[in-house]
């Protein structure tokens, strides 16, 4: 396998997406009181995501020829079988990696989870469950990092993986413009994400202090997410979902950051809320969707 040169490998996978990630895990760890490993789980997480990019675009070489000839195997920067070699060895990498980190209760998550971002790609993605099973897939990252005690991130995961299905239900609207429904339903999913956080930040158990910044980053996160869809909504068409579902993929910080923050952790919440504008950015360069 010819190694792709490592502009067209950014874009194979969607490199600037990697942002999004570390937010997942970090926020179950911290729920969890999982201590130590957790902070470096998002490895693992980073390699799997990525896995799934190349897989994407593979699985969706034949459809891209025609509604996106500009990415990478269509152009014929990257061959199909580079493609899938580079996805079968970042997954087998995120694999070892949470291994590493995490021991066998890491695996416990990391396989099911690698396992759902293949499925995912390469049968459910145009399926009525496509939605729901890479919601299950950002659920299954969050706790990832609660390896020890996944019960106890129930609400970071419920949180992120209700707003990935708003995202991914309008994203299928990017190149043909969705129906105001599908609109509904994505602004519905941001609402529902954004009340689990502030019902959980205004909880006894959550600090003053913890309690402002956490609805802080609730409130930018309806905005930076909300706003956009609502657009999408009054104007369905393809160049507003196209916004709608970049802003829905950057504004996942501002969620995690919010769950970080009622957990107590400030500093890695206003880290993870950086990754947003870091990612409109980058997404200058290499497209996150």
């Amino acid at each position: 396998m010819t190694l792709p040169a490592a502009g067209d490998l950014a874009e194979l996978v969607r490199l600037p997406a990697a942002l999004t990630v570390p937010g997942d895990a970090w926020s179950g760890a911290v729920w969890s009181g999982t201590g130590g490993g957790g902070a470096f789980m998002p490895l693992g997480s980073v390699l799997l995501y990525w896995s799934g990019m190349a897989l994407n675009d593979w699985s969706d070489r034949e459809v891209d020829a025609l509604e996106r000839p500009e990415r990478v195997i269509p152009t014929g920067r990257v061959s199909a079988g580079a493609a899938l070699g580079v996805a079968a060895t970042l997954g087998a990498a995120g694999l070892a990696a949470t291994a590493l980190v995490g021991g066998r209760r890491a695996l416990r998550t990391s396989v099911p989870l690698a396992a759902l971002i293949a499925t995912y790609d390469v049968l459910a993605k145009d399926s009525a469950a496509g939605p729901l099973v890479m919601a299950a897939t950002r659920g299954l990252d969050v706790l990832l990092g609660a390896a020890g005690s996944p019960a106890a991130a129930a609400g970071p995961a419920a949180s992120v993986a209700v707003h990935t299905v708003g995202v991914t239900a309008l994203s299928r609207g990017e190149v043909h413009g969705a129906a105001p429904a599908t609109a509904i339903g994505a602004l519905v999913a941001t609402g529902t994400a954004l009340g689990l956080l502030v019902a959980t930040a205004v909880g006894d158990d959550v600090r003053s202090d913890h309690r402002r910044v956490a609805i802080g980053f609730a409130v930018l996160y309806g905005v930076a997410v909300g706003v956009p869809q609502s657009r999408a909504l009054a104007v369905p068409d393809a160049a507003r979902v196209r916004a709608a579902t970049g802003a829905g993929i950057g504004g996942l910080t501002l969620l995690q950051a919010g769950w970080l923050a009622a957990g107590g952790r400030l500093l890695p919440a206003f880290l993870v809320a950086t990754a947003a504008p870091l990612l409109r950015r980058a997404a200058r360069k290499v497209s996150p969707t």
